[in-house]
């Protein structure tokens, strides 16, 4: 990568004149260097130097100006809070640098909103100011470290490179074999978020307890008054969640050396106990129901009690794999032996109950835009469900849309017959018939088909679950948290071929800085040439940059030119 205009290795000394002046390659070291030396310590055990070091990174400007990056980068950045105050200049996030202080920092309450969940009842979020949004990421750089290098190996929830597929391809290990885990614990948290102790999370969180405490008594502001936060930690903070985790760590390892306490570690490992957890989701799999009942569920339940927590009595079960159990969207379940994991009913009903509405919600628009609309929801469902055994599920959904799709024609033509409509509306591809679509002109003039996304098409591939014992970082797993992250972004990017190329030219990294292109940085596609100089859309002319660099690249006239592969 060459940039020209660009000043590279000055040290970051002091708050930058411009914020488009920012080295991000510089911030990133720094911050990631720092990061692995508080894992090493939390490693060894040595507490006092991982305080130190934590107290250390969060006063450099390295963090800070991460910390405004990431908070001003992502999709709540135009969301504000009870300040109605957004960063949303490039001057702005230049002086909120300087705002990110411990002393003297007093949050504001959040703001209370809710939103929609999938059974129809609403999810609460309370809305950090953005200057409280900064702190909790500067201090959630502090915090990741010491997190992952505690954390269960079998918890998949909101860390790095994991995801549901690592917590669905965990469950299929520990229950697919003839000897396998027969039953299953279904836990549910009552009010996880709601109920956690301040008392146990200021004793326990490794983290500055001042301003830990300061966050969970802040209070909320609903419907202008102010509520007092006795206990839990409010969604929508961005240290929400590995707070949360925190809190959880040690129910795998723990219960595992409860149980090697008690019966010894040959008996405990034929009880078949493993837990498999996705945030305060988890579920617990044993060899028999007696073993879950009297011996698991008592521990989790004493285990959650003195975190301020316990289980749901009405959705808390003990299932056997016969019967099958549902798990983050899927369903589990062996049919004479054989273990299939499919999407489950739930998840069916609430996906087709979406698309219906948008259809039936879009009587008039255009072909196209219903297209356009329709694309990204089936594309997503389809894309979460292509881990399981879901072909039956996306050719059944694919008729019922085309149903759907076929009453939405017919409505907009009453006077017309059925062939009409049909030629009208639906096209014949290759050996595909009756395909949703209609002719576009693309931006060099060439026609093209835009046809609706199709369910039945998308290829099932079983995932390939990640190492437990992973650890971003620790310096000794740097290449295959690469080989991961690269892999897991290629297979979101895989569909838009021209995207994947360019991703994997580049691989996987923004060609101005040369960090690390994820779903967190987002990306945009820059032309080298601009297209009113001239250029053309040619993969040739195009380069994937971060959107903090594309910005920095255009605020400054810079010239960026290709990477050479490899």
């Amino acid at each position: 990568m060459k940039v020209s205009g660009r000043k590279t290795g000055s040290a970051l000394s002091h708050a930058p004149d411009n914020w488009y002046a920012v080295d991000w390659r510089r911030v990133e070291r720094n911050v990631r260097g720092m990061q692995i030396r508080i894992a090493k310590a939390t490693r060894e055990g040595k507490w006092r130097r991982v305080k130190a070091l934590q107290r250390m990174l969060t006063r450099t400007l390295s963090a800070k100006l991460y910390a405004v990056r990431r908070v001003t980068q992502n999709q709540g950045a135009r969301t504000a809070g009870v300040d109605r105050e957004l960063w949303d200049s490039p001057e702005s996030r230049r002086l909120a640098v300087g705002r990110l202080k411990r002393r003297g920092y007093k949050p504001l309450p959040l703001r209370r909103v809710f939103i929609p969940k999938a059974n129809g009842k609403e999810r609460p979020l309370g809305i950090p100011t953005m200057l409280d949004r900064a702190m909790q990421a500067l201090y959630l750089l502090a915090l990741e470290p010491v997190a992952e290098s505690a954390s269960d190996p079998n918890s998949y929830g909101f860390r790095q490179n994991r995801s549901t597929a690592d917590a669905m391809a965990q469950i299929r290990v520990c229950m697919s074999q003839k000897d396998s885990s027969q039953w299953v614990l279904e836990a549910d948290i009552k009010g996880c978020f709601d109920y956690l102790s301040h008392t146990w999370m200021e004793r326990n969180v490794p983290m500055d307890t001042v301003i830990l405490r300061k966050w969970l008594k802040a209070g909320l502001i609903y419907k202008g008054e102010l509520q007092a936060t006795e206990a839990g930690a409010p969604q929508g903070g961005i240290i929400s969640p590995t707070l949360a985790n925190v809190t959880l760590n040690g129910l795998e390892r723990e219960l595992e050396k409860h149980l090697g306490a008690k019966f010894g570690i040959a008996k405990a490992k034929k009880l078949k106990v493993n837990v498999v957890r996705y945030a305060d989701d988890f579920v617990i799999t044993g060899v028999s129901k007696e073993v879950l009942e009297n011996e698991v569920r008592p521990w989790v339940e004493a285990f959650l009690a003195v975190r301020g927590l316990q289980l749901s009595e009405e959705k808390t079960h003990i299932t056997h794999i016969d019967q099958g159990f549902d798990f983050l969207g899927w369903n589990f379940r062996k049919y004479s032996g054989k273990m299939l994991m499919k999407p489950s009913k739930k998840s069916v009903k609430t996906f087709y109950r979406k698309v219906a509405e948008a259809i039936s919600g879009n009587k008039t628009v255009k072909q196209e835009d219903l297209i356009r609309l329709l694309n990204p929801m089936l594309r997503g469902w389809a894309e979460y469900h292509h881990r399981v055994s879901a072909k039956r599920t996306f050719s059944r959904m694919e008729h019922l849309v085309h149903q759907r799709l076929w009453r939405w024609a017919k409505r907009r033509h009453p006077q017309k017959g059925a062939d009409w409509v049909r030629k009208k509306y639906f096209h014949s591809v290759g050996e595909r018939n009756w395909v949703f679509g209609v002719p576009v002109v693309n931006e060099d003039g060439s026609r093209r088909l835009l046809e609706l996304y199709s369910l039945s098409g998308t290829a099932i591939k079983y995932p390939t679950k990640i190492k437990g014992e992973y650890n971003p970082f620790d310096p000794q797993w740097e290449q295959y948290g690469e080989q991961l992250r690269q892999k897991r972004m290629w297979e979101r990017v895989r569909h838009r071929k021209q995207l994947g190329k360019l991703f994997m030219s580049q691989s996987g990294l923004c060609a101005f800085c040369g960090c690390a292109l994820t779903l967190e940085t987002g990306w945009h596609d820059h032309h080298l040439v601009y297209r009113m100089h001239g250029g053309t859309d040619a993969l040739s002319n195009r380069v994937l940059l971060h959107p903090y660099c594309h910005q920095q690249v255009h605020a400054g006239n810079l010239v960026v030119t290709k990477p050479v592969p490899g």
